[in-house]
């Protein structure tokens, strides 16, 4: 699954968020910056997770907390932040 194409802000559908939050190790689509950046779920809640995405091309990661709002599930591989065990990326 490609990266959502609209800003979350446009979507007219409620965001596809499970009842309890994604769960630590999701893959995820962050939406920042105005584009929408490969992650993974660190904790969350139901309407806001702490994530570590990659905010650029390159190999660096930042850490966030986003709403809800600004998630989506995420299928596709990202070689930088999906072969790391969860520990390493907390």
């Amino acid at each position: 699954m490609a990266a959502p194409l609209l800003d979350p802000n446009l979507r007219m559908e409620a965001p596809t968020v499970p009842s309890d939050g994604f769960q630590p190790g999701s893959w995820v689509w962050v939406h920042t910056l105005g584009s929408w950046r490969p992650g993974i779920v660190l904790h969350s809640s139901p309407h806001a997770a702490t994530v570590r995405y990659r905010p650029a091309q390159g190999r660096g990661t930042s850490v966030d907390t986003v709403t809800s709002h600004s998630l989506a599930a995420r299928k596709d591989e990202d070689p930088f932040l999906d072969n790391a065990p969860l520990s390493a990326l907390r």
